[in-house]
């Protein structure tokens, strides 16, 4: 795109952490993305992880970049210009990789591990090398068209540039720069060997293009050109291997769309009959927040964090501030950008429509807590097989909430990915991933000094709640925890109230009055004011409220609320602003100490309600 890559998120999916299985593929998760991300020299600066059962064999790891790039450098993945030079560049091509797409399309069984060379092997030095050759090749004006090379490798690249530019291409793949000798025709076109470039340049500037990769030491060759027409041909030693229409290959084109069945499953019927009056309320409720407090979707994860480099560029602001969002400094402005991961597959698999505009609207939450403006999306759609008609229906429902949620919150979707067939076949009997619809989202924080973190700042400032106050025990981590995951539906969402919620705590951003912000999510309301204490240390007094059962009002999750703190001068202008914005507000205490009282009853010393942190 001519960006420079500035940020990485991830939302990793995993087993039941006690299994030494789902150790040992974390281990190797998080030491791949911190022995390329940090090599690489890009920060990450914020993420997400989940666990449960449904991802023991078939872990999910959803990657997201952020780059920043001038609107006068961006470029195209277009072919055009009959006669200008195709080039590869970066990487020797290799067997790695081939039917790396077709490996990612199929259901994992205990035989997939005989399809390892299916996967790509990285080289972060080799990345970075090719990232600094194409960022300075762009002022010298040589690059026509540039497209990674991805899925299905040089096949892929060709036949979609050349079909969005309506020309051809004359491809002789034994110019294919190789790491064995003996490379056949159709693995040189399907190897997914990384690092790789497919680059049309300006026929004039060859010799300027060429000289930038050779001092980048990153290897560079001429295998084709582009051609009149709209026909892909391949040679190899002089004899044609290949031809076919590029718009034959590619969606939009004349390559087949299909339209799956789909059906409601049995479960969602079950669901609609929840209701809490079945759930027994705790005889203690400290004891049941500590039960809560132990499940490993609420430990710290700074033993994966710690693993990557957040502060590679310097300008990760979240490193120093924690905050709802990943925030990093736009340089050369008094600007940021905050960008996170999000979502819940308890959600989306009790309804998956509504549940996938939950996550959108969480996400768009958290970037307004830090003190940004929603932007745009992004996503990484995990599903099961789609000619199970199940597994699609919630692949249809989960489209409709990602449409209907971004229309919504107006952040259009600028790109994503789709993964499908993610269970695991043994013995007939088929495990699919519960419904994964990534949601990544980026925003802009106008100001530097609207950067708001989560954490309570000073003893004495007032802790107030924002949102509708829901007797609501939906698909919560509590629910998990007792034993009732998957037998109720979304938790409480109103979409208009929400908006409204996000409109007017960012304008109370602006105006200067919030001093921490953090959103309600898993766990509930306990646990988000827990997270905004544990930063630095303090205790409270805190209040519940006698009008709901005292479970559902710490431990649900009804959506559309927020944590706030704020001096204690301010308290009369800033409930009045909400209460004129229509936007509830209730008092739930004060900071106060290093210990935690509720309802006056003692819950002891804040160090006593450290969050574990997760050992793999």
């Amino acid at each position: 795109m001519g960006a420079r890559p500035v940020a990485q998120l991830n939302a990793l999916f995993f087993g039941q952490v006690s299994e030494p299985r789902t150790r040992w593929i974390m281990d190797g998760v998080v030491r791949g993305i911190g022995d390329y991300g940090n090599a690489f020299g890009v920060p990450v600066v914020a993420g997400q992880s989940f666990f449960h059962e449904a991802y023991h064999q078939n872990p999910l790891v959803n990657a997201m970049s952020v780059g920043i790039v001038k609107v006068d450098q961006c470029l195209s993945a277009k072919a055009s210009g009959v006669g200008n030079p195709v080039y590869i560049v970066g990487a020797y091509t290799g067997r790695d990789g081939v039917h790396g797409a077709s490996f990612a399309s199929g259901d994992l069984t205990e035989d997939s591990a005989k399809d390892l060379p299916s996967v790509q092997v990285g080289d972060p030095f080799m990345e970075k090398c090719l990232m600094e050759a194409t960022l300075e090749t762009i002022p010298t004006g040589a690059i026509v068209g540039i497209q990674d090379m991805g899925a299905a490798g040089i096949i892929c690249s060709t036949s979609e540039m050349s079909a969005r530019g309506q020309v051809g291409m004359d491809i002789y793949l034994d110019l294919v720069p190789t790491r064995q000798n003996d490379l056949q025709p159709f693995e040189l076109l399907l190897s997914e060997s990384q690092e790789r470039m497919l680059v049309v340049v300006d026929a004039q500037k060859t010799e300027d293009f060429e000289s930038v990769f050779a001092k980048w030491e990153v290897p560079c060759k001429a295998i084709g050109q582009v051609t009149e027409g709209g026909l892909l041909r391949f040679y190899f030693k002089e004899e044609k291997v290949a031809e076919i229409p590029a718009e034959t290959l590619v969606l939009g084109g004349k390559a087949p769309q299909y339209e799956r069945a789909f059906s409601e499953p049995a479960y969602f019927k079950a669901t609609k009959t929840f209701t809490s009056k079945a759930i027994p309320e705790p005889k203690d409720l400290r004891e049941m927040a500590k039960t809560l407090l132990q499940h490993p979707q609420l430990a710290s994860k700074k033993n994966i964090y710690r693993q990557f480099d957040q502060m590679v560029g310097v300008a990760t602001l979240s490193a120093y501030t924690p905050s709802d969002a990943g925030v990093i400094r736009i340089p050369g402005t008094e600007k940021a950008l905050a960008m996170t991961v999000d979502v819940n597959p308890y959600y989306v698999y009790a309804h998956p429509e509504l549940g996938t505009e939950i996550a959108v609207a969480e996400a768009a939450r958290n970037l307004v807590c830090s003190g940004a403006k929603p932007l745009a999306v992004t996503n990484c759609l995990n599903f099961g097989n789609p000619y199970d008609p199940e597994a699609y229906w919630q692949f249809v429902g989960s489209i409709k909430g990602l449409s209907k949620g971004c229309r919504f919150y107006d952040t259009p979707v600028t790109g994503g990915n789709v993964s499908f067939y993610n269970q695991f076949t043994s013995e007939g009997k088929t495990s699919p991933v519960l419904p994964t619809p990534t949601i990544g989202m980026i925003g802009l924080i106008e100001d530097l000094a609207h950067f708001t973190g989560l954490g309570f700042q000073d003893e004495g400032d007032l802790i107030l709640l924002l949102g509708e106050m829901t007797p609501c025990l939906q698909s919560s981590l509590y629910l998990e925890v007792l034993g009732h995951g998957k037998s109720s539906p979304p938790p409480y969402y109103d979409r208009n109230k929400e908006k409204v919620l996000h409109k007017s705590l960012l304008g109370a951003i602006r105006k200067g009055w919030i001093k921490s912000a953090h959103d309600v999510s898993e766990g509930g309301l306990f646990i988000a004011v827990l997270e905004a204490l544990s930063e630095k240390g303090w205790g409270c007094e805190m209040y519940g409220a006698d009008a709901l059962r005292a479970d559902a009002f710490w431990f649900g999750e009804g959506q559309g609320r927020v944590v706030i703190s704020l001096n204690p001068t301010l308290e009369s202008q800033v409930v009045s602003w909400f209460t004129q914005q229509q936007v509830p507000v209730y008092f739930l205490g004060k900071v106060k100490g290093h210990a935690i009282k509720i309802d006056g009853n003692d819950w002891g010393k804040i160090e006593d309600w450290k969050f574990q942190d997760l050992n793999f």
